[in-house]
């Protein structure tokens, strides 16, 4: 229910208040405003909880996974208190439950459709190679609550003694290698196709300026055409069933090839490919040791074999991003703590946004010193943020 407010705090917003800081920086209050009337999830009464709070609530959850709710709500409006009577803002679990029911998920998606994006310069040289912005693209899993509507709606994976302890959201990401900045995403229940799931991101984020990495997992031809009908450069490693008859050797060893959809019957409509093999010295796995991958960059003088052959394991990037989210952001609770599959996509999206600005943070803080932004590290940026932020939150803007 509606709380109406007291004539003495009639000039305090909670979300202006709590709006300055990190979250604010990469999240800005008009924003969100302008993506809650698109969906219609403004607030129609004055609440002790307004929707633009429960925004930055949301993305707080991803900075105190290990907090009870009241306690993030407590921490994210820490040095906030109502004008005259000096009240605290607080509210019962229910009370914020129902808060981000009304706000549901597609807030938070839009949002995040609007604000990640690449983030290196230029002339920031470990974020690009010849002219293109490195990306790479990859998928991970996320245990959610083992509830029933969440057991429904996601599913379980298998394990050889049945079924695992927690349903699973799968995740992907579009991810900038240089910055480890995650530009584009999409969820889904866990028997979702990757591929399926990467021809929703390709076809929408994908750029001609790009050099896209991918894992052999990805290859299929219907989405490679997709994402080099985008313009961009690929970079894709590809499986061993997958038939590439040498065609013309070139100078650095590579060799083009002619690659079909398995539909063409009559390999009527095929694309040529540029092929590179390789082999890693002492390899950890004696399976991880040979490498064939597959490009659309065909000249070998304008991309020699032995450079991109290197640059291919800068896909390795968006793994260490996905450590960062279920690792260092998720901390000690491994499992998201929504107990809806739409809140569980909510927290996902806010645990995006969150990356994000810890992210751009790092690269703003890098850019000053003209370092690499490898060199700075994600946890004790993410400790500096907590400690900060309820002092931030404290001013308003």
């Amino acid at each position: 229910m509606a709380r109406k407010r007291k004539a003495l705090l009639a000039k305090i917003d909670v979300a202006h208040l709590i709006s300055a800081g990190v979250l604010a920086a990469v999240c800005p209050r008009p924003l969100i405003e302008e993506v809650l009337e698109e969906t219609g999830r403004a607030s129609q009464r004055e609440r002790l909880l307004p929707a633009p709070a429960v925004v930055y609530y949301v993305m707080a959850l991803a900075l105190w996974r290990e907090a009870p709710l009241e306690e993030v709500l407590r921490v994210i409006c820490e040095g906030l208190q109502w004008l005259g009577g000096g009240q605290k803002v607080e509210a019962s679990k229910s009370a914020i439950s129902q808060a981000r029911s009304r706000l549901g998920p597609e807030v938070m998606k839009r949002l995040a459709q609007r604000i990640l994006r690449p983030l290196a310069l230029p002339d920031a040289p470990w974020a690009w190679w010849r002219g293109r912005r490195l990306m790479a693209l990859d998928g991970s899993c996320m245990d959610v609550a083992d509830e029933r509507a969440n057991a429904e709606f996601f599913g379980y994976p298998g394990t050889s003694r049945g079924r695992s302890a927690f349903p699973q959201a799968r995740v992907l990401g579009l991810l900038e290698c240089g910055t480890r900045a995650i530009v584009a995403a999409e969820m889904a229940p866990y028997a979702c196709d990757e591929r399926t799931m990467a021809a929703a991101v390709l076809g929408t984020w994908l750029r001609g300026d790009m050099l896209l990495l991918a894992d052999r997992g990805f290859y299929s031809f219907k989405l490679w055409k997709l994402a080099e009908s985008s313009g961009a450069a690929l970079l894709w490693r590809v499986s061993a069933t997958v038939k590439l008859p040498v065609e013309k050797v070139l100078e650095d060893g590579s060799y083009l090839s002619t690659v079909y959809d398995s539909e063409d019957k009559a390999r009527r409509d095929g694309t040529v490919v540029r092929v590179i093999e390789y082999a890693l010295k002492n390899s950890a796995t004696a399976t991880q040791s040979s490498y064939r991958l597959v490009t659309t960059l065909l000249e070998a003088k304008e991309a020699p074999a032995l450079e991109l052959a290197a640059l291919y394991h800068e896909r390795w990037e968006v793994e260490g991003a996905f450590d960062e989210l279920k690792t260092h952001l998720r901390g000690a609770s491994t499992v998201l703590r929504s107990k809806t599959p739409e809140l569980v996509q909510q927290e996902l999206w806010g645990l995006l946004l969150t990356h994000f600005a810890v992210r751009q943070l790092m690269v703003q803080a890098a850019w000053g010193q003209q370092l690499d932004v490898d060199r700075l590290s994600f946890v004790h940026a993410l400790r500096v943020i907590k400690r900060k932020l309820p002092q931030a939150a404290a001013l308003p803007p």
